[in-house]
């Protein structure tokens, strides 16, 4: 009964008696300062490579130093005890087996016994490798009793002894070959003899010991992996939060500029009204005065009625003496005007301040542009083979300050040169040097020779601005699409309008940098695409595109297309195109009109030095010409 009870205390006390790291029977356990107990080679491998940081495997308390590591004797006898007691409980569970029937056996083993080689009746109770054969126990006797059979090798009885043999030599296996991952018998020694071999108890401990390592590793490499999870959530939350806070920031920017706007839009609209109340008032006036005239010349000729009714001459002759003495004056009425002072100082005021934030936002962009290092902007006059975008800058070393630096340095020294050109200009018009127009020349061709898609990294987005489009031009689609309608009512007026000329600007205008859009024509179109100073009149002949020095343009008739600059006409080759690229290089000083999709697109090109800011510049002449901006993705 006691040794039932010591057997039942053993048992349940193998859970506990297991190493939380290999998840096996604690082999030589030692205890760490926090209580818990390890195999010594897991805690080894878990703590190697530290030099500092040592901490509890499973509750992760951390100690100052490397912990001196005594083996837990008790520990390591009860661990002992129980390995012996499963042993025991093995063997007397096989000879139960081997002498009890063959029947009850059958029932209570999920397989039959093993059965003895030399009577192949009784069940084996144990192998001998070195014989390679299993014994009952009767014929066991001579490997218990007798001294020659004591060097043999005896273990529990193996039903896959055969398979546990060279089949190539017919021996047991004994050694494991590294190399070729394959158990080997003692005679397969000289076929692998450069390879590393060791005996099986060595290799099975050797990869024991393997697999202990890499489960501790796989162990850190997942505490890794999931503190590089935190990390990452962590930073995704703060950039949000950033990006929050920023928002809102710009939002209160951007109110406090409407709430400026409308400050300013109050005050104009307030001193409008004050001058129409003025002039209704005076009108008011008037109005009133002019009805007691009218009651007046009523009342006479009231009385004059009356008199012609009477009967009596000498009444009606005082009457009528008296009448035609009275005379009514003519009535009269003042010229009242609204003061145009007034009204066109807030006028222009309301234009001065769309001006400066359209110039704002478009300088904004400009300069945003120019900061970007894959966009190197070239002088006219220097260097125009510089590397473009899409090419490798020379230097494998180069870094991102050290491209964008003399881009900088280029933009300024193109203002530089720009300024001196325009004051050597009025001094002196001398003819440019022969370098200088050669250089220029280089850098228009660079870009006649540039794809497409390469001059979409200078794509602008260009909108219709509806404060110049004639009375008759219709803008749709968001001010990207012009049309002509006879009928259409008009637009209010504008100074900015043009009155003579189906013509309409493009909202934004360029001053620096190079800008591209392209322009959907319809086949057979009267029509003309350009670009103009926003000088230009609005009003005579000087109007059109082309007919003055501050335009240039393309113009469609019919199957002839023609350029016109300063009132003089060029005739162009014909081309089928449709679509019409302009590319506009402020500092470089021209101006190139492409067929898109034509292999050679070349339309033409104007050369001329920009002194004012740049407007895109559109003209319809038939009823059924329609022109369209392309949405240019930047």
């Amino acid at each position: 009964m006691a040794a039932l009870e010591s057997e039942a205390g053993l048992s349940g006390l193998e859970e506990d008696l297991t190493c939380s790291i290999c998840l096996c029977l604690f082999s030589s356990p030692v205890t760490v300062p926090c209580g818990h107990n390890f195999c010594a080679s897991c805690l080894e491998l878990s703590w190697a490579g530290l030099s500092g940081g040592f901490s509890c495997p499973q509750c992760r308390a951390t100690f100052a130093g490397r912990p001196q590591l005594q083996k837990n004797t008790v520990l390591c006898r009860v661990v002992e005890q129980l390995q012996g007691r499963a042993g025991a409980k093995g063997e007397e569970e096989e000879n139960e087996d081997g002498d009890g029937d063959g029947e009850a056996g059958g029932c209570c083993a999920e397989e039959p016994p093993v059965p003895c080689d030399s009577c192949r009746e009784a069940p084996a109770v144990q192998t001998c490798l070195t014989c390679t054969a299993s014994f009952c126990a009767e014929h066991l006797r001579p490997h218990r009793d007798s001294p020659a059979f004591r060097d043999h090798q005896l273990c529990p009885p193996l039903r896959d002894l055969q398979l546990r043999k060279c089949p190539q030599h017919n021996r047991l296996f004994e050694f494991f070959c590294g190399k070729h991952g394959v158990c080997i018998c003692s005679l397969c020694l000289l076929g692998h003899k450069l390879c590393p071999t060791s005996p099986l108890e060595q290799a099975k401990a050797a990869a024991q010991s393997a697999l202990k390592k890499k489960l501790v590793e796989l162990h850190n490499q997942g505490e890794r992996t999931a503190r590089a999870m935190s990390t990452v959530k962590t930073n995704q939350n703060q950039a949000a939060e950033t990006a929050s806070r920023k928002k809102e920031l710009i939002r209160n920017e951007f109110s406090e500029i409407k709430a400026v706007i409308e400050t300013r839009e109050n005050e104009i609209m307030k001193a409008i009204t004050e001058e129409e109340k003025r002039v209704w008032n005076k009108f008011d006036y008037i109005y009133s005065v002019l009805g007691n005239k009218k009651n007046e010349v009523q009342s006479l000729r009231d009385q004059i009625e009356m008199a012609l009714t009477e009967s009596d001459d000498v009444l009606f002759l005082k009457r009528a003496a008296a009448l035609q003495q009275t005379s009514a004056k003519e009535a009269f009425v003042p010229v009242v005007e609204m003061d145009q002072n007034v009204l066109h100082s807030t006028y222009q005021s309301a234009i001065m301040l769309k001006d400066i934030v359209k110039n704002s936002v478009t300088q904004s962009r400009e300069k945003k542009e120019e900061a970007k290092p894959v966009k190197i902007k070239a002088p006219p006059a220097a260097h125009p083979n510089k590397p473009q975008v899409g090419k490798k800058a020379h230097g494998p070393h180069q870094t991102h300050k050290e491209k964008t630096v003399p881009q900088a340095q280029n933009t300024s020294q193109v203002e530089t040169d720009t300024k001196e050109k325009k004051k050597a200009a009025k001094v002196a018009p001398t003819p440019a040097p022969t370098t200088t127009t050669a250089a220029a020349k280089e850098l228009i061709d660079s870009f006649l020779k540039k794809p497409r898609e390469e001059l979409l990294q200078y794509a602008a987005n260009i909108t219709l601005d509806y404060n110049t489009a004639h009375n008759t031009v219709v803008l749709s689609e968001n001010y990207t699409r012009m049309s002509i309608s006879d009928a259409f009512v008009g637009h209010k007026y504008h100074p900015q309008r043009f009155t003579d000329y189906r013509q309409v600007l493009g909202f934004q205008c360029f001053k620096r940098g190079i800008h591209y859009w392209e322009v959907q024509l319809q086949q057979g179109s009267f029509c003309g695409v350009g670009v103009c100073y926003g000088s230009m009149e609005r009003q005579g002949p000087e109007s059109r595109l082309g007919r003055n020095s501050k335009s240039w343009c393309v113009e469609w008739l019919n199957s002839k297309i023609s350029s016109w600059h300063n009132d003089v006409e060029k005739c162009l080759p014909n081309t089928k195109a449709t679509k019409i690229g302009v590319l506009l290089h402020c500092e470089g000083g021209f101006v190139i009109f492409t067929a898109v999709g034509e292999k050679n697109n070349l339309i033409y090109k104007f050369k001329a030095q920009f002194t004012e800011a740049l407007y895109p510049a559109f003209w319809l002449f038939s009823s059924d010409a329609v022109l369209s901006l392309c949405h240019m993705k930047e």
